[in-house]
């Protein structure tokens, strides 16, 4: 039997303690080695044993989440899990943390609810283990509680193919664990006039604006999150909203989003498999596809999809310079990628084949 990936779950909620504790202990590749009500008493946890992974609350007395995440990363870094229920400016914080090293971020349970129960203890158990496999650097299943689904219970497949290959092109990227920083690389290197881009990174609600209006303060191109309705446009990057499935449609020559509730997806809502699948329905040999650093294998099916319905060009970040190889080595697999390319190369090489 494989050793249990051994977890510290840190928050000054005693009830959140244990409500996590519960979670991580019912999936069978999951252990929690302590659980700590603060920073100070985490930090003496991890001088007798250092965990694989950390579960790291944000608002907590003596010493914040934040600052104790900056000390982990430059003295004994170890993947760190921001857990934080994200609302209003704690987005902004929890971003923050994810610049300081933290690997991923969870929505904290919302203790008493079904719904929490039936979907969150999924997404939870697989960001844990999507942590423990990162490489960490620094600074200077199982019990589940709903089935797998596939894109069919959000988008049936296509009957038809799509329409022919037109002079514009519509990029669609997905990405998840690693992907917030992979995104930034990727979008600061595109030019004012790139081709329009919907991108699905797996995020909570709440969080994904404030990500898109960070990376529109820092890129050429214009980015926001995804609404109803919008035009995808050159020189635009559509984020996926947390909590929502986006998908692309058109009505003669315009592209435009539609945002869609629905069950989870490859675990997941938004998910990449949806978005890639209507790419093949409604661009077919228009798209680009980018599959980057992720736990899993969504995207994997709908990108295939996109090559099966003539896509110009798949590609795959390699795993040198993913986080986590798990998605786009799963599309690779399958055969659904053109190009593995390193993660500084992937805007070049997009332009490159739009342009030319």
């Amino acid at each position: 039997m494989s050793k249990k990936i051994r977890v510290l779950v840190v928050d000054d909620s005693s009830v959140v303690r244990q409500a996590l504790a519960d979670i991580l202990n019912s999936h069978p590749q999951i252990e929690v080695m302590a659980t700590a009500s603060d920073p100070f008493i985490a930090a003496e946890k991890i001088t007798k044993e250092v965990p694989d992974v950390i579960t790291l609350d944000v608002e907590m007395p003596r010493m914040d989440g934040i600052t104790f995440l900056r000390k982990i990363m430059t003295q004994h870094p170890v993947p760190v899990v921001i857990c934080s229920t994200l609302t209003g400016k704690r987005s902004e914080t929890a971003l923050k943390a994810l610049e300081y090293g933290a690997v991923e971020i969870i929505t904290k349970p919302k203790l008493g609810s079904k719904q929490f129960l039936y979907e969150s203890s999924v997404k939870i158990c697989d960001v844990v283990l999507a942590a423990s496999m990162v490489r960490v650097k620094p600074i200077v299943s199982s019990r589940l509680f709903q089935p797998k689904l596939t894109a069919d219970a959000v988008l049936p497949m296509p009957s038809t193919r799509a329409m022919a290959e037109t002079t514009d092109k519509v990029i669609a990227v997905g990405a998840s664990t690693g992907g917030t920083e992979a995104l930034r690389i990727f979008l600061e290197a595109l030019p004012l006039d790139a081709p329009g881009i919907i991108i699905v990174q797996h995020m909570p609600e709440y969080f994904t604006r404030i990500f898109a209006e960070r990376m529109d303060s820092c890129c050429r191109v214009s980015v926001k999150e995804a609404e109803n309705n919008d035009s995808v446009l050159r020189g635009r990057a559509l984020i996926a909203p947390g909590n929502h499935h986006t998908l692309l449609k058109r009505s003669g020559s315009r592209y435009y989003i539609t945002i869609k509730d629905g069950p989870l997806v490859c675990r997941h809502r938004p998910s990449v498999d949806v978005l890639f699948r209507s790419v093949a329905r409604y661009a077919g040999k228009n798209a680009v596809g980018v599959i980057m650093t992720g736990m899993g294998d969504d995207g994997s099916r709908g990108m295939k999809e996109m090559k099966d319905a003539g896509a110009s060009l798949n590609i795959a970040q390699d795993e040198k310079s993913s986080i986590v190889f798990g998605m786009p080595h799963e599309a690779i697999k399958i055969g659904a990628v053109d190009k593995i390319i390193p993660l500084e190369k992937i805007s070049l090489e997009v332009v490159r084949h739009c342009m030319g």
